[in-house]
Parts: structure tokens; C-alpha cells; sequence
């Protein structure tokens, strides 16, 4: 009889990105930067993702159910954080802001919110790619609204432009048109 219990495991096929993750489950997990593009077989269990490179595992993690998070091995990081085939922080930040300001401004917060930023190249890659789809302008747009909401990832911007919310302006608020004047309206005057 076996010693452990028989445990299920799913495979799958997939293709490192050239931040040198993986996506399992909507969940980013680390390989060796070497194997940018290259194509990977997961094994994933209750507990356990175990990522093959030609029948070699060359990484193993705890599985996570958090969505859209990474789990990154310090080691499979390149020193000094080398070019991903072409693409550095510098070359994402040049091509948002060739799209406009706003978008600019997208990619720079979302790249200043993780601890390395390599780990923001899959979002921003994938904003700046959404201009072939929907234009210049629209995307600019939909980067600002992002911007408003506080929806700082591609997956915000991606349902904005798809429900064209792009295209809709809020109507004024109160706090948008003039004062109002009111006997039950204290002012600054009340507070001094």
C-alpha cells in the first residue's frame, strides 16, 4: 500500500509572460527569468502548483486563491532587473504617455504600487495594447475614469471601455455647481 493518500492534480499548459510569471487560476506564481515565453506544464493540487520546463520542475509554490495577486521567489528575478525582451519600465512609461497624460499617469501608479514593478508589466502591457482595439482617445479616456474611481488595473480600464463608460459623463453633483445659500447652511463664519 502507498505510504501517502492519492492525491488529485489537475495539468495545464501555459506560456511564461516576460514578467516571468505564470497565471494559475487567475493567480500570478514566479519561474527562473530565463524562461521568458517559454512553455511551461502546471501541476496544481488541493495545496501545491508545481511548474515544469520540459518534463524538469523548475518551481514550486503554495497555492493561493487570491486574484490577481503574485507569489514571486526572489530568486527567479533577474539581477538588476534586466530587459524583458524590449519591454523596461522606461519603454511601458514612454508608450502610455504616447497615448495621453492620463494614461501616463495610470501606468506610473499602477507600476509604483507593487514592490517590484516587473510584477505591474502584464496590467500595463495590456492597457497600452488596447488602443489597436478601441483608439487613442477612447482609452485616454477610460484611463482618466479609471483614474477617478480609483480603478487602477487593465481589468478596470478593459470594463470601461467595453461598457462605454468612456463615453458618459456623470452629471454635475451638488458639490460641482454654486454654493448654496441656505438659513440651515452654518458656513465658515460659524466656526471661528
Amino acid at each position: 500500500m502507498p505510504t501517502d493518500p492519492y492525491e488529485y492534480a489537475e495539468w495545464k499548459e501555459c506560456r511564461v509572460g516576460i514578467d516571468y510569471h505564470v497565471e494559475i487560476g487567475r493567480h500570478y506564481y514566479s519561474v527562473p527569468h530565463q524562461l521568458i515565453r517559454q512553455p511551461i506544464s502546471a501541476r496544481i493540487t488541493a495545496k501545491t502548483v508545481e511548474l515544469f520546463h520540459r518534463g524538469r520542475r523548475v518551481a514550486a509554490h503554495l497555492r493561493s486563491f487570491q486574484q490577481r495577486r503574485h507569489t514571486t521567489v526572489p530568486e527567479h528575478m533577474p539581477s538588476a532587473h534586466r530587459r524583458y525582451a524590449g519591454w523596461t519600465h522606461e519603454r511601458l512609461q514612454r508608450e502610455a504617455h504616447d497615448i495621453g497624460p492620463e494614461t501616463g499617469l495610470l501606468v506610473e501608479t499602477i507600476l509604483q504600487k507593487k514592490p517590484h514593478p516587473e510584477q505591474a508589466f502584464r496590467a500595463c502591457l495590456g492597457i497600452i495594447r488596447l488602443r489597436a482595439g478601441y483608439g487613442r482617445d477612447r482609452v485616454e479616456a477610460a484611463c482618466a475614469r479609471a483614474l477617478q474611481i480609483n480603478g487602477l488595473s487593465y481589468s478596470s480600464v478593459a470594463s470601461i471601455l467595453k461598457n462605454d463608460l468612456d463615453r458618459f459623463r456623470p452629471a454635475n453633483s451638488a458639490a460641482d455647481g454654486p454654493p448654496l445659500d441656505h438659513s440651515n447652511i452654518r458656513g465658515p463664519s460659524y466656526f471661528h
